[in-house]
């Protein structure tokens, strides 16, 4: 097993690419939290998770709200004793055109998407400091490489993330932890499979390997990075995204 005896907290774990994350650690040995704001669903999957046998165990959380992720943080410490890997997962988006985005629409994608991300690693890392070891990912998107169309807030909070991953690796490599970011392609999350089956076409036209990704590819991903395989990966960006923008 991969990632036997880690402990790992995944934040927006209850649904899409996050589930799919928090199954596959379990999968590989790991005790995982799976932090997220929709306590239903989170509730709901962690009930299903331990039927299947899987150690994970919901604790919501905003990660906008620095209290909110204290607690998170505090609890996983209580419950395992450390915190071995970070995946700064969650994220929204509210997309519109620059000139019809609402103030409002934009900075409540950066609370999330990228205030997050920065509250989060934050309140992690002195645990990983003080072990001398860890494990930090965070999940950027080829909307924060490139721009998207009508992406303005979502665009501009994932190129911050790889900003804030290359910084990170800077300064926390010398204590022994591992900092590297994910940016994903077309992911066939619930949500994008709710789209008209004409534009999941066109989506699916433009990768060059002619298909959308599949969340378990997006967490296989996050799997490498977290295990010892990747110990000497460190400030790297890894495109997931099927050859989108070759």
């Amino acid at each position: 097993m991969r990632l036997k005896g880690k402990v790992a907290i995944i934040t927006g774990g209850a649904n899409g690419i996050g589930l799919a994350a928090c199954h596959r650690f379990s999968e590989e040995g790991a005790s995982v939290i799976m932090a997220d704001f929709d306590e239903v669903a989170g509730k709901e999957q962690e009930a299903l998770c331990k039927e299947k046998g899987l150690d994970i165990s919901f604790v919501q959380v905003n990660v906008a709200d620095r209290e909110s992720v204290a607690k998170l943080i505090e609890e996983t410490v209580a419950r395992h004793g450390k915190i071995d890997v970070l995946i700064n997962n969650a994220g929204i988006t509210n997309d519109a055109t620059l000139v019809k985005m609402d103030p409002a629409d934009f900075q409540r994608v950066l609370d999330v998407n990228l205030t997050g991300v920065f509250n989060c690693t934050q309140a992690v890392v002195p645990h990983m400091i003080e072990a001398g070891h860890g494990k930090i990912i965070n999940t950027s998107s080829v909307s924060g490489v490139y721009g998207n169309f009508g992406q303005t807030n979502y665009a501009a909070t994932k190129a911050a993330v790889i900003g804030m991953t290359k910084t990170w690796a800077k300064e926390f490599g010398r204590k022994g932890i591992n900092v590297n970011a994910v940016a994903p392609g077309f992911t066939a999350t619930a949500m994008v499979k709710k789209m008209p089956e004409k534009v999941i076409e066109q989506m699916a036209s433009a990768v060059s390997l002619q298909r959308l990704g599949e969340p378990e590819d997006i967490a296989n991903a996050y799997l490498f990075l977290a295990s010892d395989e990747s110990n000497y990966v460190h400030g790297h960006v890894l495109h997931v995204d099927g050859g989108i923008m070759m």
